[in-house]
């Protein structure tokens, strides 16, 4: 004979069994974790991402729900949570049954209703796997009034995959809905971006996280210090999830403070950035070693460390514009370290690219960064006055300037566009030059490709494509005209019979663009 009996001081969730009055303790599944356990139910329950949710529900209210969607940006800031919230807004639609809806809602929020489907493209990544999908699209939904797809990490899709996918969503059947979500809305074809209607989720900001957590923290009688609160914050870097999850790492100590979270995250490295920015600024080259060795003791990740170097010297940045002063030094600083973080992903021993970037910062060579441009201009401008009163000179000056104007080709255009690069104004617009290439020189214009499109629109945009221009003729003492391009309908012209007229294909690739 089995009897469950109660001991009102065992640990929750765990029980005894009496087997012929014999007494066997046994444990209980495992209790669900604290972030699927406060997972928002509701629109009103989520953090930090308003300017989404106030559009959402203002198109649920009104009828004027869209067939596909695309939630972009990092991990852990609710992009899943809210699509199954949209998903039970779809689904519910039109259904007047109580019970029906709040079975269609709970099935949702437990995963396991047959009209949702959760796909993670990272695993299903083919284009069989997209066909296998798209042949059960057809389908009508079982139980609620919509079926709904969603893709997780869409980004990791093949190429095949997505062309697969592209014609569905341009025309699916009226009870089907698709939201996508990724980490790298780059990485995301225009094509497939154009038929979705695009949410950019932001990360959350510390003191959103930090009431979440206190909710938390009471709801589960768990005893936390204010302090080790934001230390948790700051870590999860504007990740809820990361956040509630490391709380819930710890929720078995008698109380949370500082120094409990500072063991299991190695510190945020704050304290670290200030003695690397002295020894860059001193062109210590020993003391960067012993910073980055202290910090790799620590146990601190080298790429938080490297994102508190970027954000100290983002504010520097911003100073120096307040303060009408050169900025060429904080810039050169963002480069090194967006190159570094970016590098660190793939490479086998990340230690060593945080060296080589901040030694590159404190060398002394053609890499290292240029003081920082003297502030009074007074003397330029009596040199500019001088040469005005000298015609002869200026007249000489002009002369071999022209003589000795380098040769327009794609060679020379190629070598010179680094230095087209640091002089382009404003920031942007270097940045996105940055995402392009030269490919080609004719008849006094210069094509240059890009992976992004949103990088050719801004470069090609009339202020900036001037600019460009303007320094391309500084360079070869002649006029100069940019054509900017996507590299795949560069790709595509190239696939063009040599037959057709060249500047055919390049209308037909503008023309592509237009439509995509």
């Amino acid at each position: 004979m089995y009897r469950v009996v109660t001991d009102k001081n065992s640990f929750k969730n765990n029980y005894y069994i009496s087997v012929n009055e014999t007494e066997l303790y046994c444990y209980n599944r495992s209790p669900m974790s604290l972030y699927n356990k406060y997972r928002p139910k509701v629109f009103t329950d989520v953090q930090g991402q308003e300017h989404v949710v106030a559009t959402l529900e203002k198109s649920a209210a009104s009828g004027k729900l869209a067939h596909a969607y695309l939630f972009a940006g990092s991990r852990g800031i609710g992009k899943t949570t809210i699509a199954r919230l949209l998903a039970k807004e779809l689904m519910t639609r039109g259904i007047e049954d109580t019970n029906l809806k709040k079975a269609i809602q709970k099935g949702v929020d437990d995963g396991n209703i047959v009209d949702l489907l959760e796909i993670d493209a990272a695993s299903n990544r083919g284009i069989d796997d997209i066909r296998e999908l798209i042949e059960k699209v057809q389908y009508s939904p079982v139980i609620a009034s919509a079926k709904v797809y969603i893709v997780d990490e869409v980004h990791m899709l093949t190429k095949e995959a997505f062309n697969a996918l592209l014609k569905t969503l341009e025309e699916p059947p009226e009870f089907v809905f698709f939201i996508l979500a990724t980490t790298e809305l780059n990485k995301i074809p225009t094509t497939i971006q154009s038929r979705c209607q695009c949410f950019p989720f932001r990360h959350i900001r510390e003191e959103d996280i930090i009431r979440r957590l206190q909710y938390i923290a009471d709801q589960e009688h768990i005893t936390i210090d204010r302090e080790a609160l934001r230390a948790i914050a700051t870590a999860s870097e504007g990740g809820m999830r990361d956040a509630i999850s490391l709380l819930d790492q710890m929720q078995s100590l008698d109380s949370i403070g500082i120094e409990d979270v500072k063991k299991r995250t190695g510190g945020t490295g704050a304290e670290y950035s200030a003695h690397a920015l002295e020894a860059i600024t001193a062109n210590d080259k020993n003391a960067i070693l012993q910073s980055i060795a202290k910090i790799e003791d620590a146990g601190v990740p080298l790429d938080v460390f490297l994102r508190h170097l970027l954000k100290s010297t983002r504010n520097a940045l911003h100073e120096s514009i307040a303060k009408n002063e050169a900025t060429t030094r904080n810039l050169r600083m963002l480069d090194v370290l967006l190159k570094a973080i970016r590098d660190m992903r793939t490479s086998p021993v990340p230690g060593l690219v945080v060296e080589a970037a901040l030694l590159t910062l404190c060398t002394d060579d053609g890499t290292s960064i240029p003081a920082p441009v003297a502030k009074e201009p007074e003397p330029v401008k009596e040199v500019v006055t001088e040469t005005k009163e000298k015609p002869v000179t200026k007249e000489v000056e002009t002369h071999p300037s022209i003589i000795n104007a380098p040769e327009v080709s794609i060679e020379s255009i190629r070598q010179s566009w680094t230095s087209v690069i640091n002089d382009a104004t404003p920031s942007s617009v270097k940045m996105s030059l940055k995402n392009g290439r030269v490919t080609e020189f004719e008849n006094n214009t210069i094509t240059i490709c890009f992976s992004s499109a949103f990088h050719r629109d801004k470069v090609r945009g009339v202020d900036a494509s001037r600019t460009v221009e303007g320094l391309f003729e500084k360079i070869f003492k002649q006029k100069i005209v940019i054509h900017c391009t996507l590299e795949e309908d560069a790709r595509t012209a190239a696939a063009m019979p040599v037959s057709e007229p060249k500047q055919e294909m390049v209308n037909m690739a503008d023309a592509a663009a237009e439509i995509f």
